[in-house]
This record gives C-alpha cells, structure tokens and sequence, in this order.
C-alpha cells in the first residue's frame, strides 16, 4: 500500500500530466510546472450525527 495520495489532476490548470517528486513527497505538473503536496486531514461527522 502507498502512503502517497494519488491525484489525478493538477489543481491549478487540470492537466493530467503528474510527476512524484521525492525531495519534498509532492507532484510536478508537466503542463504547468507547479509543484503541489495531498493531504488527509481526516473525515468530519456532521453535528448531530452517531
């Protein structure tokens, strides 16, 4: 199992062209050049809920 995220689609322009960069555990986007990490911060119940 991975413990990087996997995304699909740079959050900037949308291009689909992702490179893992092991100096910083980012991605690369090949269209735009910008560098960008994932994080999990966790899942939220909404108020209310058991």
């Amino acid at each position: 199992m991975s413990e990087r995220a996997t995304p699909y689609y740079c959050p900037f322009c949308g291009d689909e062209d992702l490179r893992p960069t092991e100096e910083d555990r980012g991605w690369l986007c090949g269209a735009c050049r910008r560098v960008f990490t994932v994080n999990f911060l966790g899942i939220r119940l909404p108020e209310g809920a058991k």
